[in-house]
């Protein structure tokens, strides 16, 4: 009553397999060019920028660490750097953990108060 009979495809469907392959193909690269711009090669850039700031640290510079840790540069070696947080206290953090760094001599901000 409802049901119709199911034929089975011919075998002219399966001709220009190549093609078929290219247009199947096409949105995947296409999808990847995508995700490359929006995504992966923003984040190497600001990789690489990081990798910059950390390597250009030295002595008398003002950090913040990825804790949160604001201090002064006291000393710069390969890999870590020792920070002075106040006239007494001075602790080592590797240079790959410091999330910001102000060189010297930069002007402060406009809406700091000194005083």
């Amino acid at each position: 009553m409802f049901s119709t009979p199911a034929y089975a495809q011919t075998a002219a469907g399966a001709a220009g397999g190549s093609s078929a392959f290219l247009i199947q193909i096409v949105p995947l690269i296409l999808l990847f060019v995508i995700f490359w711009f929006l995504i992966i090669r923003p984040q190497q850039q600001k990789l690489k920028a990081h990798r910059a700031m950390v390597d250009a640290v030295k002595k008398g510079d003002e950090v913040v660490t990825g804790g949160g840790l604001i201090g002064k540069v006291s000393k710069v070696t390969d890999t870590e750097v020792e920070i002075e947080l106040s006239p007494t206290v001075k602790v080592r953090a590797l240079k790959g953990t410091l999330s910001g760094v102000t060189p010297r001599g930069s002007p402060a901000a406009a809406n700091d108060a000194k005083g």
